[in-house]
C-alpha cells in the first residue's frame, strides 16, 4: 500500500502517514527500522505493509516508494 510520509520523530523513529483517503496512520520505530530507513522527511512517498483490521491497520514496515 502507499501513503505519504506525515511526520517523524528521528528521537524515536516513529511518526505518521497518510493513506490516499487522507487517513492519518502512526508507526513505530520496529515498522521504521523493518524498512531499512535511516532518515524520512515529510511528503515524501513510502510503502507501508499493515496488519489487523481495514478500520485500525498496524504499520508493520514503512520504506520509500521505488517504481
Amino acid at each position: 500500500m502507499q501513503a505519504t510520509a506525515y511526520t517523524y520523530d528521528p528521537d524515536t523513529r516513529s511518526g505518521q502517514v497518510l493513506l490516499d483517503d487522507g487517513t492519518p496512520v502512526p508507526f513505530d520505530a520496529p515498522a521504521f527500522d523493518a524498512g531499512g530507513l535511516r532518515l524520512l522527511r515529510p511528503g515524501q512517498r513510502v510503502r507501508i505493509e499493515t496488519d489487523g483490521p481495514k478500520e485500525r491497520p498496524r504499520i508493520t514496515l514503512v520504506t520509500l516508494q521505488t517504481f
